[in-house]
């Protein structure tokens, strides 16, 4: 097995934590960012859409709270509204509307929740 090229190494948790993976720079269609390391393309990142980006963010909530949002008790699905508010969830379009559809509730509930945690 060949080892893995030390930039890769080092930025894999990186780009893993935002979603995105690394890809072979052969054949890309030029909507990545790429890797250099001194002057050689070693691969590219292909980043999340800011649909895919949503997703993201519900399944780590789910991966936190220990289950799927819709499953989640009142007290739980606040929690988890709460660290997807703080994770910037809420400043994509429609998001309240898709959130509220993942969790099995209203979106008049989510912003009830929103309202609660932000003291409004």
């Amino acid at each position: 097995m060949r080892k893995e090229h030390p930039l890769l190494e080092a930025v894999r948790p990186l780009v893993e934590a935002m979603g995105a993976e690394i890809i072979d720079p052969n054949g890309t269609d030029g909507d990545c960012i790429p890797l250099e390391w001194e002057g050689e393309l070693v691969a590219e990142v292909r980043v999340l859409t800011l649909h895919d980006a949503l997703d993201h963010l519900v399944t780590q909530v789910e991966g936190e709270l220990g289950g799927r949002l819709a499953e989640l008790g009142r007290v739980q699905k606040q929690v988890a509204v709460r660290l997807l508010d703080e994770r910037g969830a809420f400043r994509l379009r429609r998001s309240i509307n898709e959130v509220a559809d993942v969790m099995g509730v209203s979106r008049i509930t989510i912003y009830n929740y929103l309202n609660s945690i932000r003291g409004e």
